[in-house]
């Protein structure tokens, strides 16, 4: 009896192990983990180019220079009496500068005025002998030889007058030339001579220099192609009659943008063969005297204006085929598109070629982004597509 009963728990233990066994043999999937869900595609941030009407211009290094520049020189002899300015002052035209020793020639004027009066009083009394010779001669008291010596004396005291009468001119001259003025308003360089130096002996002495800088020039190049574009949006060269006042502005070193704003008036008569560039000339308003000659300058000459297509310029990227940028399509695909680029208007760059205004532009996370990838675009909230538009210079957008 009890080996029965221990029998039948063995076989019930037996049944046990099997279902156990059963269970882990036909679901295995149940003590695995699932895998995890593919990852969502990159989110990237698009906008649509925008379409504004921007200014056309050439981008040009030229140097400022002075309208007006002349060496002061001493034209009499004489020891420097006074300077009357400070070393780089601003003066004006007509203001007195050098005082050169004037006793010598105050007296050579003196000494010719008085040969004037001489001479004056001895023509008057060749002309009044003259006379009363001329009177007696028809009644025998005088001979004809009397009213010939007078009229020899008369002729000769006039001319000797008129001599004496240009070295009185001369002497006012010369007196006149010990002041140096100012011969424009301008900015004086530092003095050559001090009080003291005799000035002016065997030859003429350098006793300054004077700038005029305002306004003042900025002389810059263009090539014959970018002469091409100007003549045909001034239809002539500037400067000529007829044609219209052409803006150009500039910048200076550390200068943002471009603030100086001008007027383009001269150009040169041909091209220089070597180079195959036209000397050009703009003229522009310094009333503080900050500009001075000799800087480097940025010049920017306006041209046409025209509606174009921007984007944001940090959309624009560059490889071994040229410039492109990557769009989305419809599916949500990345795609490659190749551009030809423009200038620069503020944070947004021209697109002359390979846009037409539709294309959803990647602004915002190229680096996620790889032709033929798919991505989850995002709308850019701002307006422009491109944040608050900066113009500088004569680039100007408007919406």
């Amino acid at each position: 009896m009890a080996y029965r009963k221990l029998r039948t728990i063995q076989q019930f233990q037996g049944i046990i192990a099997c279902a156990v066994f059963l269970v882990f043999l036909f679901f295995p999937a149940g003590c695995k983990k699932k895998p995890p869900p593919p990852p969502p595609p990159p989110k990237v941030t698009v906008a649509q180019p925008v379409r504004r009407e921007v200014t056309d211009y050439l981008e040009l290094t030229g140097n400022t220079q002075a309208v007006n520049s002349v060496q002061l020189v001493a034209r009499v002899a004489g020891y420097l009496d006074k300077v009357l300015f400070h070393d780089g002052q601003m003066v004006k035209k007509g203001q007195l500068l050098f005082l050169i020793q004037q006793d010598t020639y105050m007296a050579g004027l003196q000494q010719a005025e008085g040969q004037v009066s001489a001479l004056e009083a001895q023509l008057e009394y060749a002309q009044s002998q003259l006379i009363r010779y001329t009177n007696l001669l028809p009644q025998k008291a005088a001979a004809q030889t009397d009213v010939d010596n007078w009229r020899y004396q008369r002729d000769s005291a006039r001319a000797n007058l008129e001599a004496a009468k240009a070295n009185l001119d001369l002497a006012r001259l010369n007196l006149g030339y010990t002041r140096v003025t100012a011969p424009f308003g301008g900015r004086i360089d530092r003095r050559l001579q001090d009080p003291g130096n005799l000035v002016g002996s065997g030859g003429n002495t350098v006793l300054a220099q004077i700038s005029q800088i305002d306004p003042i020039y900025v002389y810059f190049t263009i090539s014959d192609m970018e002469l091409a574009r100007l003549m045909e949006s001034l239809h002539g060269l500037p400067g000529q009659a007829g044609t219209k006042k052409s803006p150009v502005f500039i910048g200076l070193v550390k200068e943002e943008g471009l603030p100086h704003e001008g007027w383009l008036d001269f150009a040169a008569t041909s091209l220089t063969t070597t180079t195959g560039t036209l000397l050009m000339r703009g003229v522009f308003p310094n009333p503080t005297g900050k500009i001075l000659p000799g800087l480097y300058a940025r010049v920017r000459v306006p041209l046409e204006t025209k509606v174009a297509l921007l984007v944001p310029e940090t959309a624009v990227s560059s490889d071994q085929q040229g410039s492109y940028v990557l769009i989305v399509d419809g599916k949500n695909l990345v795609q490659r598109k190749s551009v030809k680029t423009g200038q620069v208007v503020g944070t947004l760059r021209v697109i002359e070629e390979g846009l037409d205004g539709r294309e959803n532009v990647i602004v915002k996370g190229l680096l996620k982004a790889h032709p033929g990838s798919k991505v989850t675009p995002d709308r850019d909230k701002t307006p422009s597509g491109a944040g608050p538009l900066q113009s500088t210079g004569t680039m100007r957008a408007k919406p």
